[in-house]
Protein backbone atom coordinates (compact mmCIF):
# COMPACT_ATOMS: atom_id res chain seq x y z
CA UNK A 1 0.00 0.00 0.00
CA UNK A 2 1.42 3.33 -1.22
CA UNK A 3 2.16 6.58 1.56
CA UNK A 4 -0.97 8.26 -0.04
CA UNK A 5 -3.44 5.11 0.46
CA UNK A 6 -1.96 4.89 3.78
CA UNK A 7 -3.48 8.88 4.51
CA UNK A 8 -6.82 7.84 2.78
CA UNK A 9 -9.33 7.58 5.62
CA UNK A 10 -12.06 5.36 4.70
CA UNK A 11 -14.68 7.25 5.88
CA UNK A 12 -15.08 11.02 6.64
CA UNK A 13 -17.50 12.24 8.91
CA UNK A 14 -18.78 16.33 8.92
CA UNK A 15 -18.29 16.85 12.70
CA UNK A 16 -17.60 15.36 15.40
CA UNK A 17 -17.62 11.45 16.69
CA UNK A 18 -20.87 11.95 18.13
CA UNK A 19 -21.88 11.74 14.02
CA UNK A 20 -20.82 8.29 14.38
CA UNK A 21 -23.89 5.99 14.72
CA UNK A 22 -24.67 2.79 16.10
CA UNK A 23 -26.38 2.11 12.13
CA UNK A 24 -22.92 2.97 10.30
CA UNK A 25 -21.42 0.40 12.39
CA UNK A 26 -23.42 -2.29 11.76
CA UNK A 27 -23.29 -1.16 7.83
CA UNK A 28 -19.33 -1.36 7.88
CA UNK A 29 -19.23 -4.67 10.11
CA UNK A 30 -17.36 -2.98 13.15
CA UNK A 31 -17.92 -5.15 16.17
CA UNK A 32 -14.82 -2.64 17.98
CA UNK A 33 -13.46 0.88 17.62
CA UNK A 34 -10.44 1.86 18.73
CA UNK A 35 -10.60 5.23 19.56
CA UNK A 36 -8.08 8.43 19.88
CA UNK A 37 -8.54 10.57 23.00
CA UNK A 38 -7.25 14.21 22.52
CA UNK A 39 -9.70 16.39 20.68
CA UNK A 40 -11.68 13.50 19.52
CA UNK A 41 -13.13 12.59 22.53
CA UNK A 42 -12.61 15.65 24.17
CA UNK A 43 -10.76 19.21 24.04
CA UNK A 44 -6.72 18.94 24.92
CA UNK A 45 -6.99 20.33 28.02
CA UNK A 46 -10.18 18.86 29.44
CA UNK A 47 -9.98 15.90 32.37
CA UNK A 48 -13.21 14.09 31.79
CA UNK A 49 -15.60 13.15 29.14
CA UNK A 50 -19.03 15.08 28.91
CA UNK A 51 -21.99 13.83 29.63
CA UNK A 52 -23.18 14.01 25.47
CA UNK A 53 -20.01 11.62 25.30
CA UNK A 54 -20.81 9.64 28.01
CA UNK A 55 -24.27 8.97 26.38
CA UNK A 56 -22.74 8.39 23.23
CA UNK A 57 -20.56 5.50 24.25
CA UNK A 58 -23.33 3.95 26.51
CA UNK A 59 -25.31 3.99 22.82
CA UNK A 60 -22.23 2.66 21.02
CA UNK A 61 -21.17 -0.30 23.15
CA UNK A 62 -25.08 -1.85 22.68
CA UNK A 63 -23.08 -2.35 19.34
CA UNK A 64 -19.01 -2.30 19.51
CA UNK A 65 -16.39 -2.93 21.61
CA UNK A 66 -14.51 0.40 22.35
CA UNK A 67 -10.93 1.38 23.69
CA UNK A 68 -9.11 4.59 23.94
CA UNK A 69 -5.49 4.59 22.32
CA UNK A 70 -3.78 7.88 22.75
CA UNK A 71 -0.34 9.56 21.97
CA UNK A 72 -0.74 11.49 25.30
CA UNK A 73 1.73 10.51 27.51
CA UNK A 74 -0.28 11.48 30.55
CA UNK A 75 -2.08 8.27 32.37
CA UNK A 76 -3.36 10.64 34.98
CA UNK A 77 -5.39 12.39 32.22
CA UNK A 78 -6.36 9.29 29.96
CA UNK A 79 -6.78 7.19 32.59
CA UNK A 80 -9.14 9.37 34.19
CA UNK A 81 -11.22 9.73 30.82
CA UNK A 82 -11.53 6.00 30.29
CA UNK A 83 -12.28 5.84 33.93
CA UNK A 84 -15.39 8.32 33.16
CA UNK A 85 -16.47 6.23 29.89
CA UNK A 86 -15.94 2.88 31.68
CA UNK A 87 -13.03 2.13 28.77
CA UNK A 88 -10.14 0.32 28.90
CA UNK A 89 -7.18 2.59 27.37
CA UNK A 90 -3.74 2.76 26.42
CA UNK A 91 -1.90 5.94 26.58
CA UNK A 92 1.66 6.89 25.68
CA UNK A 93 0.90 5.10 22.11
CA UNK A 94 3.12 6.98 19.68
CA UNK A 95 0.98 6.66 16.94
CA UNK A 96 1.59 6.03 13.86
CA UNK A 97 2.59 2.97 15.46
CA UNK A 98 0.89 0.34 15.67
CA UNK A 99 1.88 -1.37 18.59
CA UNK A 100 -0.73 -0.71 21.02
CA UNK A 101 -3.63 -0.51 18.26
CA UNK A 102 -2.84 -4.25 18.07
CA UNK A 103 -2.72 -4.35 21.57
CA UNK A 104 -6.48 -2.93 21.74
CA UNK A 105 -7.72 -5.27 18.79
CA UNK A 106 -5.99 -8.79 20.47
CA UNK A 107 -7.99 -7.68 23.59
CA UNK A 108 -11.30 -7.21 21.60
CA UNK A 109 -10.44 -11.08 20.11
CA UNK A 110 -11.67 -9.67 16.56
CA UNK A 111 -10.58 -9.67 13.64
CA UNK A 112 -8.42 -6.77 12.81
CA UNK A 113 -10.90 -5.82 9.28
CA UNK A 114 -13.93 -5.65 12.16
CA UNK A 115 -11.95 -2.73 14.18
CA UNK A 116 -12.89 1.06 13.08
CA UNK A 117 -9.87 3.35 14.34
CA UNK A 118 -11.76 6.85 14.91
CA UNK A 119 -8.96 10.09 15.10
CA UNK A 120 -9.33 13.26 14.13
CA UNK A 121 -6.03 13.62 12.38
CA UNK A 122 -4.84 11.96 9.10
CA UNK A 123 -0.87 11.33 10.08
CA UNK A 124 -1.45 9.61 13.42
CA UNK A 125 -5.09 7.73 13.54
CA UNK A 126 -5.54 7.13 10.29
CA UNK A 127 -1.83 6.59 8.85
CA UNK A 128 -1.73 4.13 12.05
CA UNK A 129 -4.73 2.33 11.59
CA UNK A 130 -4.32 2.01 7.84
CA UNK A 131 -0.80 0.69 8.19
CA UNK A 132 -2.56 -2.15 10.42
CA UNK A 133 -5.38 -2.79 8.47
CA UNK A 134 -8.22 -1.69 10.31
CA UNK A 135 -11.07 0.94 8.85
CA UNK A 136 -10.42 4.02 9.39
CA UNK A 137 -12.84 6.87 10.67
CA UNK A 138 -11.86 10.83 9.86
CA UNK A 139 -13.93 12.96 12.62
CA UNK A 140 -13.97 16.71 12.96
CA UNK A 141 -11.52 17.72 16.12
CA UNK A 142 -13.59 18.69 19.54
CA UNK A 143 -11.78 21.82 20.70
CA UNK A 144 -12.35 24.17 23.23
CA UNK A 145 -13.41 27.44 21.52
CA UNK A 146 -10.90 29.24 22.46
CA UNK A 147 -8.38 27.00 21.26
CA UNK A 148 -9.60 26.79 17.77
CA UNK A 149 -7.46 29.39 15.93
CA UNK A 150 -4.25 26.94 17.66
CA UNK A 151 -5.20 23.66 16.73
CA UNK A 152 -6.97 23.60 13.33
CA UNK A 153 -4.10 25.04 11.22
CA UNK A 154 -2.62 21.56 12.28
CA UNK A 155 -5.47 19.44 10.77
CA UNK A 156 -5.61 21.37 7.98
CA UNK A 157 -1.86 20.89 7.23
CA UNK A 158 -2.59 17.36 7.24
CA UNK A 159 -5.35 17.66 5.01
CA UNK A 160 -3.83 19.82 2.30
CA UNK A 161 -0.51 17.57 2.13
CA UNK A 162 -2.84 14.56 2.18
CA UNK A 163 -4.15 16.25 -0.93
CA UNK A 164 -1.00 17.46 -2.21
CA UNK A 165 0.40 13.71 -2.08
CA UNK A 166 -2.76 12.78 -3.87
CA UNK A 167 -5.31 11.12 -0.66
CA UNK A 168 -9.07 12.46 -1.33
CA UNK A 169 -11.00 13.97 0.69
CA UNK A 170 -14.30 13.32 1.14
CA UNK A 171 -13.10 9.69 1.61
CA UNK A 172 -12.95 6.14 -0.37
CA UNK A 173 -16.72 5.33 1.01
CA UNK A 174 -19.33 7.63 1.06
CA UNK A 175 -19.66 10.56 3.94
CA UNK A 176 -22.86 8.66 5.72
CA UNK A 177 -23.50 11.87 7.66
CA UNK A 178 -26.26 12.99 5.21
CA UNK A 179 -28.29 9.83 5.78
CA UNK A 180 -28.04 9.09 9.77
CA UNK A 181 -28.57 12.02 12.16
CA UNK A 182 -27.42 11.07 15.60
Amino acid sequence: MSWVAHLQPDLVLEGSILSLTPQMLEQYNLKGLVLDVDETLVPMKVQQASDELRLWVDEIRQVAQMWLVSNNLSETRIGGIARSLNLPYLHGASKPSRRKLRQAVAQMNLGVEQVGMVGDRLFTDVLAGNRLGMFTILVDPIVDSGQAVQSYPVRNLEVWLSQILGATLPAKQQNLKQHYKP
